[in-house]
């Protein structure tokens, strides 16, 4: 079942592009930004996180923790996020759990590949509870970035 806002934010520890662990809980006193994407280095996956790079300023002058989470390898993430110039973490969901979590994983991908995570956008208040959730099961579509900034306000 889907996650809904009102519902508490299943907690995760996953690895960063720097290979340490972050954990929602680190966050805890801040909203999070949470954004899921398919693949690093695909078009619309680029898009989504360039659209939150760009926004970036908006969202740390509110107090706000962007997060990029998808199940390429901390080192694909690095690249991806050197090459982007990307401000914020990318954390690396490679064991599937997390996306699992949040409901936001396609059983079949393209290409035969299995429990990819689906591009997803969650909003997590100060109190690590979910206040918005768009799981999008087209991968060619992209966040209502729109209604992300209105939650975070």
């Amino acid at each position: 079942m889907p996650l809904q806002p009102g519902q508490p934010a299943p907690q995760f520890t996953l690895t960063s592009t720097d290979l340490k662990e972050v954990s929602l809980a680190d966050f805890k006193g801040k909203k999070v930004v949470l954004h899921f994407f398919p693949l690093a280095f695909t078009g619309v996956c680029t898009t989504q996180l360039c659209t939150m790079r760009d926004s970036f300023g908006y969202y740390d002058g509110l107090n706000a923790q962007v997060l990029g989470v998808s199940v390429d390898s901390p080192f694909t993430l690095a690249k991806f996020k050197e090459e982007n110039k990307y401000q914020f973490p990318l954390l690396s969901d490679f064991n599937k759990e997390v996306s699992a979590a949040y409901d936001a994983q396609y059983e079949s991908f393209a290409f035969g590949m299995k429990g990819i995570a689906k591009r997803a956008a969650f909003v997590i208040d100060e109190e690590q509870n979910i206040i918005y959730a768009e799981v999008l099961e087209n991968a060619g579509e992209l966040p209502n970035f729109e209604a992300i900034a209105a939650a975070v306000k």
